[in-house]
């Protein structure tokens, strides 16, 4: 999972009704459909909770504390410059390859996030899989909380 899941589950209500509703699905999702799944964060996970205010960090932080926490390596590093090249993402997205390179490196099968502007983006998703397909690579299943709370069929 990338780091807005854990920002979302982590800070006080927003008053913005679209963020409100998202920390709520958020909420949800991590009460009734996290235990579905094998849960993961990345190194660049950990490091971006990890700043901020102090308290909201502490937050954070104890909500991951049972999470593996995959490395950065070689091949996460090589992944995240080819995606920063193929993605025609802003050099500001720096860190949002950062966390598709984690994705795709340790083979996951989604990447979860709220970033519906750098990850979560059809368009984004589209180049993405046109450049792991190049690469010999397969592309996760990008998707928010809310596309996880339930399966088809009423899980």
């Amino acid at each position: 999972m990338e780091s807005t899941i854990i920002s979302y589950l982590a800070a006080y209500p927003s008053r913005d009704l679209i963020v409100a509703a998202h920390q709520q699905i958020t909420h949800e999702w991590w009460n009734r459909a996290r235990l579905k799944f094998i849960n993961y964060i990345s190194q660049a996970v950990l490091d971006e909770i990890s700043i901020g205010d102090p308290d909201a960090a502490s937050r954070r932080l104890k909500l991951v504390a049972e999470l593996p926490i995959l490395a950065l390596t070689e091949e996460v590093e090589f992944l995240a410059e080819e995606y920063l090249n193929k993605l025609g993402l802003p050099r500001g997205a720096q860190l949002d390859v950062v966390h598709l390179a984690f994705a795709v490196s340790y083979e996951m099968d989604y990447l979860l996030t709220w970033n519906c502007t750098h990850l979560a983006n059809g368009l984004v998703i589209k180049r993405l899989q046109k450049a792991n397909a190049a690469l010999g690579r397969a592309t996760p299943i990008i998707a928010t909380p809310e596309e996880l709370l339930t399966s088809p069929g009423g899980g």
